[in-house]
């Protein structure tokens, strides 16, 4: 007989599935149903007659936002828990996107910028604490599955929300950043209702200048991790790679002629395949390593990502690229997501923020050095993204498993000696 465990299925994972993680992920679904701010806030300062230069000003002021949100949820859900952190995030980011129409003039640009830079920094505050709740209330074994539901509530979210703000922008502009403030307040209230009062982490109540000691302690490991920080790496240049989709792509389409359609059926087909085939990859993934998963991930999508090279031939190599892009991210971004929940319970939250800071920053840097770098490579561009997704993925691979060989170890039984 064996101790082997049946692989894991889709259908074993809903089942297995807490009430209570159905609320969490509820409530990320309805909150990114009404994240407009950082999709359409360029647009919408434009449209209220300000400048290109001072609305991607605000726009970078918003991601700087985001990056020190997801440290400081990092904090507080470490210290208050997360139900706490969500709540504080939820209800400090909606007010300030709701105001944001009564700021957006020439003369108001300094609180403008103060409250989009706060708006983001709430705004992603939340996240830590649910990715924490998440690893706290599903079984061990479906953890990669959880975390690749989440993706999926976030994805299925990006994916409606810019065809519910096609239509409230035919309504009033004002109103979309109203029904972001609306959308968050309903997940703060879902948050308080049916989340749990998950305990501080800590065993013992600490002093302030415990705590203090305690957080330099843990940063300072993370920075001696180097496992640790080669998987940071490789989540900050995979990142970089992965949003030149969206934000490269489209000058190549057009630079290659082609109609404006194609780049749409490319998101259309894109955020499809994501949500539809990522929970039963994730199910085959499961069952082999998961640095090997990860691997070949990265893999397949720097194969897409130099397939785009190619489109300047056929309008086919754009397509033929994208699904091999993501399904490449739904092959790796699972357990890349679910790495840092890997760590202890005490140190668990700060892990999972570093993580999603380094890619908060990796998206505000990307969409700036992508044009740069596609304005004076083009084709040689999308290689050059092919190499650094590659990278990453060597970067993931070499990080992931050196962490899953030293936690391996630390478990082996300890022989007596006579």
């Amino acid at each position: 007989m064996t101790d082997e465990q049946p692989p894991i299925g889709v259908l074993d994972t809903l089942r297995a599935t807490p009430t209570t993680v159905r609320y969490l992920l509820g409530g990320v679904l309805v909150n990114q149903l009404g994240a407009f701010v950082q999709t359409f806030l360029v647009l919408y300062l434009t449209h209220r007659g300000m400048s290109d230069g001072t609305a991607g000003f605000a726009l970078g002021a918003y991601s700087l936002g985001t990056v020190f949100g997801t440290v400081l949820g990092g904090e507080i859900t470490h210290r208050l828990g997360p139900r706490t952190a969500i709540l504080v995030a939820m209800v400090g980011s909606a007010p300030l996107v709701a105001v944001l129409p009564l700021l957006a003039r020439p003369g108001l640009l300094a609180p403008l910028l103060v409250a989009v830079a706060l708006a983001g920094l709430f705004a992603q505050a939340y996240r830590p604490a649910a990715s924490v709740l998440l690893s706290d209330l599903m079984p061990e074994r479906h953890q990669v599955m959880a975390f690749s539901m989440m993706r999926i509530a976030l994805n299925t979210g990006a994916a409606l929300a810019p065809l519910i703000a096609a239509a409230v922008i035919l309504l009033d502009w004002d109103l979309l950043f109203w029904l972001d403030g609306a959308t968050t307040l309903v997940y703060a209230l879902l948050a308080y209702w049916l989340l749990p009062r998950h305990a501080v982490p800590e065993s013992a109540p600490q002093e302030p200048a415990e705590r203090r000691a305690t957080g330099r302690a843990a940063y300072a490991a993370m920075l001696r991790d180097r496992a640790y920080l080669a998987y940071l790496a490789a989540v900050m240049l995979g990142t970089v790679a992965y949003v030149q989709s969206s934000i490269s792509l489209p000058l190549e389409i057009v630079h290659d002629h082609y109609p404006t359609w194609l780049y749409s059926a490319v998101l259309t087909a894109s955020s499809l395949v994501l949500i539809t085939c990522e929970l039963k990859i994730t199910a085959y993934i499961t069952r082999i390593p998961t640095y090997l998963a990860v691997g070949v991930g990265h893999l397949v999508n720097s194969i897409g990502l130099a397939a785009y090279g190619l489109a300047v031939h056929s309008g086919a190599f754009v397509l033929f690229g994208a699904v091999l892009a993501v399904s490449g991210l739904m092959i790796a971004g699972p357990s890349m997501f679910a790495h840092p929940a890997t760590f202890p319970g005490e140190s668990k939250a700060r892990y999972l923020a570093t993580m999603q800071a380094a890619a908060g920053l990796a998206s505000a840097v990307g969409p700036l050095f992508g044009v740069w770098a596609w304005t004076h490579l083009h084709a040689g561009f999308w290689v050059l993204m092919a190499v650094v997704n590659g990278l990453a993925g060597v970067l993931a691979v070499l990080g992931i498993r050196h962490r899953a060989q030293r936690t391996a170890a630390s478990q082996e039984p300890v022989e007596e000696t006579a």
